[in-house]
């Protein structure tokens, strides 16, 4: 197993792969995603365990992902998807996978905990409880700080976790390894993830003002539906496009020859 480094420019075209491989099945696409979130959604409701258990099965659920691109992408335009492919995590190296969740959900716990510490756990208690802070909370210094402190520490555990799930499912380097051969290959590979990065801000950010401006343009002027009517749709279909443009990474950057 080596690493590449690829070229900036190839990072700015894992989101059209991810497209690509989207169009190739959406159908399956679209089941898998709404699968997903509605397991994840009913986990979460779970008192006190839920959310914990969801974030320790983040890492499987991503190789699970990372299978149905593999067989989008293989497939071709047309492929019928087996949706059972989003378990392929829990068949391969399942141990492996929940270890990489519990430092998923430790780093968590690590990451909300500091931004407590700027704003009196108002970020935190949102992103476990689903409660939107007081319009004063969430428009204060601290709160923003509390922001930036999460992003700046959320991105190094996003660069270890990015290739760390695929490498250990159908690799076998084992939970250490793949999170350290995932944040070494993200670091070498950093100008193509800057590329991946922008272009994925542009589409998340650009897109939906577009489709909420164009829509707006034909109602006269008037907001004709809710903006959240909006975003549930939008974000079905972006989901898997994310999801795919992981693979396009992890199969520019390992390949996958010794993928099962």
């Amino acid at each position: 197993m080596q690493a590449r480094v690829v070229s900036a420019a190839r990072g700015a075209r894992w989101m059209a792969e991810g497209w690509r491989i989207f169009r190739a099945a959406p159908f399956g696409w679209v089941v898998a995603v709404l699968g997903y979130w509605l397991l994840m959604s009913i986990l979460s409701v779970v008192p006190l365990v839920g959310v914990a258990v969801a974030a320790v099965l983040v890492p499987a659920f991503s190789v699970g992902f990372m299978a149905l691109a593999r067989a989008s992408d293989r497939g071709g335009r047309g492929a019928r998807l087996d949706t059972l492919l989003l378990f392929e995590g829990f068949r391969h190296e399942p141990r492996a996978q929940l270890a990489l969740g519990a430092v998923y959900l430790a780093s968590l716990a690590l990451l909300l905990g500091a931004s407590a510490l700027a704003d009196d756990g108002a970020l935190a208690q949102w992103m476990l409880t689903g409660r939107r802070p007081a319009d004063d909370a969430l428009y204060s210094d601290g709160f923003l700080a509390a922001l930036g402190a999460a992003a700046a520490l959320y991105a190094p555990v996003m660069l270890a976790f990015w290739f760390a799930p695929p490498l250990a499912s159908w690799h076998g380097t084992g939970a250490a390894k793949a999170l350290f051969f995932s944040f070494a290959a993200s670091l070498m590979n950093w100008r193509a993830f800057l590329a991946y990065g922008a272009v994925a801000a542009a589409l998340t950010l650009v897109l939906p003002l577009v489709l909420v401006t164009a829509l707006s343009l034909v109602a006269g002027g008037s907001q004709p539906l809710p903006v959240a009517a909006l975003v549930f749709p939008l974000l079905v279909l972006l989901l898997p496009v994310f999801f795919a443009s992981f693979y396009a990474s992890y199969r520019d950057v390992f390949g996958y020859d010794a993928a099962p």
